[in-house]
């Protein structure tokens, strides 16, 4: 048995310098709630604890101590596999379709016996779920059990924006019910998930140590990913690899309208074969570049299988710049897979240490998120040095900061699939700038990862993944 632990969140909010007030203000409560669960006259909810290890990163048990007085230890917290970055699925988002798709999946498989479900989608996954089709992926997932879609626009203390409650019923009995959350990049949490059942793959969590150890050890980063995978990596990264490669190719053959309502017509095709005679080195690369980036976003605004990277929604940008650069220098797929596993670290820092769900923390989250990660990739590429990689990788996020996710109409189309193709230029130009001036940064990796997080905290609620504010007030003729 155990218990909980009001001192814990004394001490953390004291070694993170912050008060009461402002530890309220990031978890959207009363500031007396805070002063309560510290003074041991109320306990935070399963919600709350989970909001507090995201908030300090920290595991969840770490709030809790054992019935006998014996304190749980904080175990070293580090990252998961970087293969939960790359997840193969169908758009057109990581965390309006992949995630919900994957917590329909097991909750269906924990009740086998249930004869009608009941779905309430909260904060994003309610805005702009239709726009997104989530409805859609729960009903056919949840299929052939009949199932009851809720839109519950109203709720607003979340403990994240991407949430949703699930109940399965037998004879018209509630027989369980759980609430999960989708919190980008098609990774999923349920409210009863502990620490153990995410398996910690790296004992790491900040680039410093990594880049510190790998120096040591005088390996390069992808050799770190390696050394702490299990055997399988090569083989499943073959795989993504071999997904994105099809998204593009089967991407760059597609024409006609992307469904939605819209009418945006597809453009991948026609920016792939539009050369000029006159066209310098330059603009092909920008022009092939783009194309591969819109070949990918336009799957994925189809419903068609693609692989996160770290999210649908940002999909595009690292398979394009890699596929653009092994035809150009004919790189072999090994080399690659190995820049797929230095992509995948810079995700996972990014996706523990802040987040890459645009709900959470806006389009900086996602496309930033993608841009710094091919900007990596294509660093490793190179063969350049650690430092030089994590200079291009922060350049990548650092000159997306406080982008705001505002989809006309929630659909993954406008901003999004252009955004894509920007995102990907960008990332080559942040490695040719580091590799010309990394002798000469001031700013480290981690500290714009926190910097991100901060600005996404800041950014105003309509701005975040909800279809009102920005470009999505936008009405189209």
């Amino acid at each position: 048995m155990e218990k909980f632990c009001p001192q814990t969140i004394t001490n953390l909010r004291r070694k993170n310098k912050m008060s009461q007030k402002t530890l309220s203000e990031y978890l959207g409560i009363s500031n007396r709630a805070v002063s309560k669960w510290e003074n041991g006259l109320s306990q935070p909810s399963a919600k709350h604890i989970y909001a507090l290890s995201k908030t300090f990163n920290v595991p969840m048990d770490y709030f809790y101590e054992k019935t006998n007085g014996k304190v749980v230890k904080a175990t070293p917290v580090g990252m998961t596999s970087v293969t939960e970055i790359y997840k193969i699925g169908r758009g057109p988002s990581s965390s309006h379709t992949i995630g919900p798709e994957r917590i329909c999946k097991i909750f269906k498989a924990k009740n086998p016996d249930a004869d009608f479900f009941k779905v309430i989608l909260y904060g994003s996954l309610a805005k702009t779920g239709k726009g997104h089709g989530t409805d859609t992926v729960i009903k056919k997932t949840l299929s052939p059990i009949q199932c009851e879609i809720e839109f519950n626009y109203v709720e607003e203390n979340l403990p994240h924006p991407n949430t949703m409650t699930i109940t399965a019923c037998k004879n018209n009995s509630e027989t369980c019910k759980e609430t999960f959350y989708s919190i980008g990049g098609g990774y999923i949490l349920s409210e009863n998930s502990s620490p153990e059942e995410e398996k910690i793959v790296y004992s790491h969590r900040k680039f410093t140590e990594i880049a510190e150890y790998c120096k040591d050890k005088k390996i390069r980063l992808w050799e770190y990913v390696l050394e702490n995978e299990t055997d399988k990596i090569e083989s499943y990264l073959k795989s993504v690899w071999e997904t994105m490669k099809s998204s593009i190719e089967a991407g760059l053959e597609m024409d006609g309208i992307l469904p939605g309502g819209l009418e945006l017509q597809r453009k991948a095709k026609t920016l792939y074969n539009s050369q000029y005679m006159s066209e310098s080195p330059e603009t092909r690369e920008n022009r092939i570049v783009c194309s591969y980036a819109f070949a990918v976003s336009e799957q994925n605004a189809s419903g068609e299988t693609i692989v996160t990277a770290p999210t649908c929604g940002s999909a595009g940008v690292l398979p394009s710049v890699l596929y653009y650069q092994q035809k150009k220098h004919d790189f072999s797929d090994t080399q690659i897979i190995r820049a797929l596993m230095t992509a995948g670290l810079i995700g996972n820092l990014i996706k523990t240490n802040a987040s890459i769900s645009g709900a959470e923390c806006g389009c900086q989250a996602e496309i930033g998120s993608a841009c710094a990660m091919a900007a990596a990739a294509l660093a490793e590429l190179f063969d350049l040095s650690i430092d030089k990689i994590e200079y291009a990788a922060e350049i990548a996020i650092e000159h997306h900061l406080g982008l705001t996710c505002d989809p006309i109409c929630g659909l993954v189309q406008i901003p999004c699939i252009e955004r894509n193709a920007v995102a990907a230029m960008r990332a080559i130009n942040a490695v040719n700038l580091a590799d010309f001036l990394w002798s000469t940064r001031r700013i480290s990796l981690d500290n714009v990862i926190k910097a991100m997080k901060e600005t996404g905290h800041d950014l105003l609620t309509p701005y975040k993944e909800t279809s009102e504010a920005g470009l999505a007030k936008i009405k189209l003729k």
